[in-house]
């Protein structure tokens, strides 16, 4: 077990006396939030005051929710994400698919989940060529009010008021969320003739699949309103592509979202 030294503590209960919250505590002196909260147990306990009541406040509804990680996520969940509650759970639990071909994007989404609920645990659960991102929280329903039977292209997906204004304030963050779990950045060629011959051309554009009218139109109406240009693309008589291959658009894109890695 590491041992703290008694400034570190003396820090913490001081911060925590003055109604800093846990995380924040572990977060600004770098311990884990399970030790800072077994300081403030017993510096309760020896002033004599009562055990705190334990409860699980809502990100949103308790004013704690980081916007910007919130949008991002989202965009996430949106993707490759869903939730899960049966009988044999008494907590709802928020799983994002992420493939292990990309490590940094497991990183970012479990730092964009604990940012969101700082108050719950993240875990990875490995599965066949991927990593469920996981956490479990009574607040979910509330966070994701698109949950519903079913798979997203087959229902109504629509934001609620107070999420259109997060997306608003924050329109990158979905957007980057959205090529994270169901877009990518590739190049793509064809031919020109140059000079009379027949060459190949390459350039680098942003793709984004999804088989929901709603979630697309949301991917788009997001574009429109930073200025990138897209088209559809129809891939095997699909339409279910949106293709970013504009230049100008591609170094927007670059400067906001970037490659997965």
């Amino acid at each position: 077990m590491n041992s703290h030294a008694p400034e570190i503590r003396h820090r913490a209960v001081t911060l925590l006396r003055n109604g800093v919250r846990n995380a924040d505590v572990a977060r600004e002196l770098s311990i884990p939030a399970g030790t800072v909260s077994y300081w403030k147990h017993v510096d309760r306990a020896q002033r004599g005051e009562p055990p705190e009541a334990r409860y699980s406040r809502c990100p949103r509804c308790d004013g704690l929710l980081d916007q910007a990680a919130y949008a991002y996520l989202l965009g996430l969940y949106l993707g490759d994400g869903h939730i899960i509650q049966n009988r044999a759970m008494r907590t709802p639990s928020l799983s994002i698919a992420c493939a292990d071909t990309w490590p940094g994007l497991m990183d970012l989404c479990e730092r964009a989940m604990r940012a969101v609920f700082p108050e719950n645990s993240v875990c990875r659960v490995r599965r066949k060529g991927y990593h469920e991102m996981k956490m479990y929280s009574k607040h979910l329903w509330c966070l994701f009010p698109q949950h519903g039977p079913g798979r997203k292209h087959e229902r109504s997906v629509a934001l609620a008021v107070w999420q259109q204004s997060m997306v608003d304030a924050h329109p990158w963050a979905l957007v980057r969320g959205l090529i994270h779990s169901d877009g990518c950045r590739n190049m793509n060629w064809t031919t020109r003739i140059i000079g009379g011959e027949r060459k190949r051309y390459e350039y680098p554009r942003y793709f984004f699949t999804n088989k929901s009218d709603d979630i697309r139109a949301l991917f788009t109406d997001t574009l429109d309103r930073l200025g990138v240009e897209w088209t559809h693309c129809t891939r095997a008589g699909k339409e279910y592509n949106i293709s970013v291959a504009r230049r100008a658009s591609v170094a927007l894109m670059d400067a906001h979202v970037g490659p997965k890695y």
